[in-house]
């Protein structure tokens, strides 16, 4: 009877076990699998499209451009890994790479150390700073002429963080967007005195919208080093993003990207 029971509770366990491999299906986001084929790796990428020239939108298509799009769909072909890019909002990228609807980031993400406790980061893969942006004839020529002033941040960004480091700077004053090109719309209509955030994103805004009297004022901020994320301890995709990366820096692909974004 004990030998009965025994492979009674046995077997009840190892089933329980197969369901809930079946179940975690949907947490391993990458995952592709057809009837009768072996399981492969996808990258689904995330971006949230509203930072041209790095991710936008194609008003026609819908479909996600920019040069962070170009650049990892490259990366994708160059390790012969199919690859899928979807928009999704700044505050839901994390949330959505731990869900698993994604399973990497490539959103002209700052590698951080506070953000290196939550997921991996790639190799850097681009080189940026924050900038101010005024209206023409502004009285803000620096970090410092800010404190006092109204100033304009896409929230829970480098940009919002280094406004909420200067010393006198009241939070009160500091302009919380949901997207860059938001708040530099809110300094074009003088809601705000300031804006700061990317410069690659800033410089593009003001290039494409000559009438919005936008200027730029450098500063000394550090330099910044873009990455792509992927879920903690996602090591076979990580490899497969920096072999690729490797690649399309080696081949010239992403000097060719680079010169059609910013050149």
């Amino acid at each position: 009877m004990k030998k009965f029971r025994f492979l009674l509770v046995s077997l009840l366990v190892f089933g329980l076990i197969f369901v809930l491999t079946g179940c975690g299906g949907g947490e391993e986001a990458g995952k592709a699998q057809g009837e009768g084929e072996t399981e492969k790796l996808v990258i689904k990428a995330g971006a949230d499209a509203a930072y041209a020239p790095m991710e936008y939108k194609n008003p026609e298509s819908g479909e996600v451009e920019g040069f962070d799009a170009d650049l990892i769909r490259a990366i994708g072909e160059a390790v012969g890994l199919e690859v899928d890019i979807k928009h999704v909002d700044w505050d839901g990228l994390f949330p959505a790479l731990e869900s698993g609807d994604i399973n990497c980031i490539i959103s002209s993400m700052t590698i951080t150390d506070e953000r290196k406790k939550i997921v991996d980061f790639s190799d850097p893969y681009f080189e940026a700073t924050q900038i101010i942006a005024v209206r023409k004839g502004s009285d803000i020529k620096g970090l410092e002429d800010l404190v006092g002033k109204k100033v304009g941040v896409q929230q829970n960004t480098t940009g919002h963080y280094a406004v909420e480091e200067l010393e006198g700077m009241k939070d009160e004053d500091i302009k919380k967007f949901p997207t860059t090109p938001d708040a530099l719309i809110n300094l074009t209509n003088g809601l705000v005195d300031a804006v700061v955030a990317d410069a690659p994103v800033v410089l593009n805004y003001i290039k494409h919208n000559p009438d919005a009297g936008l200027v730029t004022v450098t500063d000394d901020f550090e330099k910044e080093y873009y990455g792509i994320a992927v879920k903690k301890g996602n090591k076979e995709l990580l490899d497969k993003i920096n072999e690729g990366l490797a690649k399309v820096k080696k081949n010239g692909t992403y000097d060719e990207l680079y010169k059609k974004y910013f050149e």
